[in-house]
């Protein structure tokens, strides 16, 4: 109760104190737009589909922007939100969730993908670390079947070996890639975020 986060977390009714991470991303970054169609991966428990839902006006409260859509994962039980669809239980790794989630956006496309998700930590720093850079390898390969040329991907990391790896994959296909670490991350953790925008598809 201490932390300054949880409390604002509590004032704006966000499930978690981690809505602060996105929107400072976002705000310094510009990736949520009304309109924009976001993938939300490791959802629960639902604080970052609350900032996507107002940043891309998917309840479409400012009738004079567009309407966007908001559709998350996890392999937990996420409780139900206004202006966002839930797919819990669902492992977003898994061909059949990534096929179900392409039927329930509009277009089948996203202009964003996002996560937070991170694996049960073993405490075994560098089993942790290759656990949840094979999670964002395999987001990477959802965003070459889901992502509109332009879009934006934002993922969790833990700081270790595999994360130049991942930063030269994400080079091939978004133009603009960045390391950031919001103020809202707690200072004696080792996650950074790896922001990619501007996505352009591979030629085969």
């Amino acid at each position: 109760m201490k932390d300054p986060y949880v409390k604002e977390a509590q004032a704006h009714n966000f499930r978690c104190r981690s809505a602060f991470k996105l929107l400072e991303i976002d705000s310094k970054h510009r990736i949520l737009h009304p309109g924009s169609h976001v993938i939300d991966c490791g959802a629960a428990p639902g604080a970052w589909s609350q900032v996507a839902v107002e940043k891309v006006n998917s309840l479409g409260r400012n009738s004079s922007k567009p309407v966007g859509f908001v559709v998350g994962v996890d392999l937990l039980t996420i409780s139900p939100l206004d202006g966002a669809v839930f797919l819990s239980n669902a492992d977003i790794t898994d061909s059949e969730t990534q096929n179900k989630i392409i039927s329930i956006l509009p277009t089948g496309k996203a202009d964003v993908i996002l996560s937070d998700m991170a694996p049960n930590a073993t405490g075994i720093r560098d089993l942790d670390h290759q656990r949840l850079a094979d999670m964002c390898l395999s987001l990477l390969a959802l965003s070459e079947k889901v992502l509109h040329p332009g879009g934006s991907f934002l993922c969790k990391l833990w700081d270790g070996s595999e994360i130049q790896l991942i930063r030269d994959q994400l080079r091939q296909r978004f133009q603009d890639v960045r390391t950031v670490k919001p103020k809202a991350s707690r200072t004696d953790s080792a996650e950074i975020y790896l922001l990619a925008k501007l996505y352009r598809q591979i030629k085969s």
